[in-house]
């Protein structure tokens, strides 16, 4: 039977690899991948977003976790400014929402599966 943190690893490491599809009238204008976020990564992103700005957290959760096909980061932080001020929030809230879900009900149902036909 294998440990708890193995099943983990496999079904929810930072291995996984999740995308989302950003689209305007039906066509993909940009496809947005990511990894799971890591409490460690969460903590970093907290320390450096604005305290208690949900906004904020999620913008520099899209900059610092969205990378391209060949998982290169899409945004640096010099863009931050731009993407606040230049994009429609909507576009940023959908993306970030999928980073946020990610995997979440699916997954979590299939692990419980796993855990308990063993």
């Amino acid at each position: 039977m294998p440990r708890a943190l193995e099943l983990l690893r496999n079904k929810f490491g930072v291995s996984q690899l999740y995308q989302h599809e950003v689209k305007k009238d039906g066509e993909t204008v940009l496809t947005v991948y990511w990894h799971p976020l890591t409490i460690a990564e969460r903590e970093s992103i907290q320390k450096k977003s604005a305290k208690d700005d949900l906004n904020d957290f999620a913008l520099s959760l899209m900059i610092q976790k969205a990378l391209d096909k060949e998982e290169k980061r899409l945004f640096s932080d010099g863009d931050r400014a731009a993407l606040r001020r230049e994009i429609d929030a909507s576009v940023l809230q959908d993306i970030q929402l999928a980073m946020v879900e990610a995997g979440a009900d699916k997954e979590v149902e299939e692990a419980e599966a796993d855990l308990k036909s063993r």
